[in-house]
């Protein structure tokens, strides 16, 4: 395979490894658009947006939405959005709010709670670090997150010995609050202090949570510049489980990607790069529909939360910059979602094969599958389909199809929860493997098919449409 066609795929790798939680995610795509002259805007703060600007806003550190504003832009325009949707989790284990057992005999182990709905017993047996966000408090009384990342093998979640249970080849189950114990070490559990507590609650932190886990995250945050950091400093946190074995380009040709957190970095990974190289070398942003990415938090858990594709994110923004309410239905209504999520990829085995519709069978490497359902779990409808297929068309990316049998169940994304808000949505990803796994697999191509398509969508879309007759 040419090298430059495994160029985006290396980048992608270079993104995952960077972004074992959401919120590092959104910390690396800022990076990204803000080397690429995005400014940041905070919600609690009035607007003033200019034409030409390039502007994002995160929500709790772990959703973003990114856009930019055409030369004639100006106040009360009812221009259309190019929406590109994606989300930024993934299925893992979180530490509870007291993490630390309060048997001693019990004190290497760490209480852990699971988010969405994993392949957990793929957890097992691997090695584990510990990543998230920790706020820590100032002397002068402020309080400030932080992201860390402690990329060491800390913490183990063990099977148990063939010996012990002879039917696990058979029939595989292990009660995943009982039978899956993450073990953080062989230790003496002790409360360090430093005498100087900044933080009222400090001895509810070291109550419960082992005091290694918190000074190796004091350690992570001097390291990162953080001065004051120490134990008492820290206020509270959000720490996840995640798999310390590196993304890496695979197969025979590197034609795979072998990763965590495929669904849907993948996905979020190409909504950044496509907008950013959709404006690469223009002195002004195109006229038409206003370029915009829009990455949320918490689809594996239904998408409910203050910073959720349910959530009012996107519809706040897209109200602040329409900036007239009389206008805004118009302006939603000239808009257009590409929700995109990774799809499933047709199984090798022929015992698992048969679980696609026979003639829906999406292969890694052949472009991006559109997704469909009767029961429009999926959002996509005919003229939504066409617009994309005309784009892609132009853009040189194939497409293939997806739907499930009628005997199982459809999964979901955040195509139709945003499209309640009246907006044209089509719910497309590339396929992978071992969905959910903590270790999955994707198509090394697909990733530069996928940025090329959201590229052509933020050119095309505007005229592409002009040419789709509906409801007029």
């Amino acid at each position: 395979m040419a090298g430059t066609a495994l160029k985006p795929a290396a980048k992608l790798v270079q993104y995952l490894e960077a972004s074992p939680t959401p919120y590092h995610a959104v910390h690396n795509a800022v990076k990204r658009l803000e080397a690429s002259g995005f400014t940041r805007l905070s919600e609690r703060d009035a607007w003033e947006l200019k034409p030409n600007g390039r502007y994002f806003a995160t929500r709790n550190q772990s959703s973003i939405i990114a856009f930019t504003l055409p030369k004639s832009f100006k106040p009360g325009n009812a221009h259309g959005f190019a929406i590109v949707g994606a989300h930024t989790d993934s299925c893992n284990f979180k530490l509870r709010p007291i993490s630390k057992r309060k048997k001693p005999a019990d004190s290497n182990y760490m209480a852990i709670g699971k988010f969405g709905g994993g392949l957990w017993h793929t957890w097992l047996d691997r090695d584990l670090g510990i990543a998230g966000r920790v706020i820590t408090a100032s002397p002068d009384g402020t309080y400030t997150p932080h992201l860390v990342h402690l990329n060491k093998p800390l913490v183990r979640i063990p099977t148990v010995a063939i010996h012990l249970d002879r039917g696990q080849n058979e029939k595989f189950f292990y009660n995943q609050e009982t039978g899956m114990q993450a073990i953080l070490g062989l230790i003496q559990d002790q409360v360090s202090s430093s005498g100087n507590t900044v933080n009222a609650n400090a001895m509810d932190i070291k109550a419960n949570h082992h005091s290694r886990v918190l000074e190796l995250v004091a350690e992570q945050l001097k390291a990162n510049g953080v001065k004051d950091a120490s134990v008492d400093t820290i206020h509270d946190f959000e720490l996840s489980l995640f798999d310390i074995q590196a993304p890496t380009l695979g197969g025979a040709n590197e034609e795979f990607i072998f990763s965590a957190r495929l669904d849907n970095l993948f996905s979020s990974f190409c909504a950044v790069e496509g907008l950013v190289e959709a404006l690469e070398g223009l002195n002004d942003v195109p006229e038409g529909a206003i370029p915009c990415i829009s990455l949320f938090d918490n689809e594996e858990i239904g998408s409910t939360s203050a910073y959720g594709a349910e959530s009012n994110f996107l519809e706040a923004i897209m109200q602040r910059v329409v900036g007239d309410p009389s206008r805004f239905d118009q302006a939603v209504a000239n808009s257009y979602l590409l929700s995109t999520d990774m799809g499933h990829a047709l199984h090798p085995a022929p015992d698992h094969a048969n679980k696609h519709q026979a003639e829906h069978k999406p292969l890694m490497n052949l472009g991006p599958a559109i997704k469909t359902n009767a029961k429009i779990r999926y959002a996509s409808t005919a003229p939504t389909t066409l617009i994309l297929r005309k784009i892609a068309e132009s853009a040189g990316v194939p497409l293939q199809e997806f739907e499930v049998r009628n005997d199982m169940a459809c999964g979901s994304t955040i195509g139709p929860l945003i499209s309640k808000m009246g907006l044209r949505t089509v719910d497309i990803g590339c396929v992978q493997l071992s969905m959910h796994s903590i270790r999955e697999t994707g198509g090394a191509e697909d990733v530069g098919m996928l940025i090329r398509l959201f590229k052509q969508f933020f050119k095309d879309f505007a005229k592409v449409d002009k040419s789709v007759i509906l409801d007029d």
